[in-house]
């Protein structure tokens, strides 16, 4: 497994190489200080399984290095790492194609924890964004049978709350094209991916947005973290045999 960590600060940088041998052992890691310093380790080192990206850094504006790593190989995962946690910055990290956001004040198990969940196809959402009623620690990757998305606690009350796309009134391929859409892939390697006309998979995308009840993908894969629903392996298979 290769790991690239992004961040300006060396200490943080060496305290979560260390933490990543928790997740893997046999863990290579590799480290980017700036922008330009990710941008060429991106292109350098292939396969990369994951990269650990801060938001502040060096000739970085914004989610501006975010969306060129995505758009250069949306294959490889992107987590965000952010002292700054606030829900609008979440929101905009997500939107912009990250698969995951922990803040930095998170303590080390949520940290591993929400990279499995990651490496298991899945998205990781802070707690305090998805609402009062989602658990602390993310979904470890037991199950590869289904792609996860980080899981809310279910109580007495939500028994009757749907906890499967067939509930929700969505066919095998508009589930498939929704775990592609939590990946943050956009409509044209969807397309790719399944072998579809565009306007095939926009018509898709309007009957998953309308059965969720959403405006957009972004607030599609926060109602799916509430929810707690699985999503179809397709994704974990697409994502390891384009790598």
């Amino acid at each position: 497994m290769n790991i690239l960590i992004v961040d300006d600060h060396p200490l943080i940088r060496e305290g979560l190489a260390n933490v990543l041998a928790e997740l893997d052992s046999g863990a290579r890691v590799f480290e980017a200080a700036s922008a330009d310093e990710a941008v060429a380790a991106f292109a350098q080192h292939a396969p990369l399984s994951l990269v650990l990206l801060d938001l502040g850094l060096p000739g970085a504006q914004g989610m501006s290095l975010l969306e060129q790593l995505r758009g250069t190989r949306p294959d490889v995962p992107v987590v965000v790492l952010s002292a700054n946690d606030q829900r609008d910055v979440v929101l905009a990290a997500i939107d912009a194609g990250a698969m995951g956001f922990i803040s930095k004040r998170s303590p080390t198990p949520v940290l591993v924890n929400a990279l499995r969940l990651v490496l298991a196809g899945g998205v990781y959402v802070p707690p305090q964004v998805i609402g009062p009623t989602a658990v602390t620690d993310a979904v470890p990757a037991a199950n590869a049978s289904a792609a996860p998305v980080a899981a809310a606690a279910r109580g007495p009350a939500e028994l009757r709350t749907p906890r499967t796309l067939a509930e929700l009134g969505l066919t095998d391929r508009q589930a498939e094209v929704l775990a592609l859409i939590v990946q943050g892939k956009p409509n044209k390697l969807i397309c790719r991916d399944l072998d579809l006309a565009e306007g095939t998979v926009k018509t898709h995308i309007s009957a998953i947005l309308r059965a969720l009840d959403v405006a957009n993908r972004t607030q599609a894969v926060f109602k799916l973290s509430k929810l707690g629903i699985q999503l179809p392996a397709l994704a974990i298979r697409a994502r390891r045999g384009a790598q």
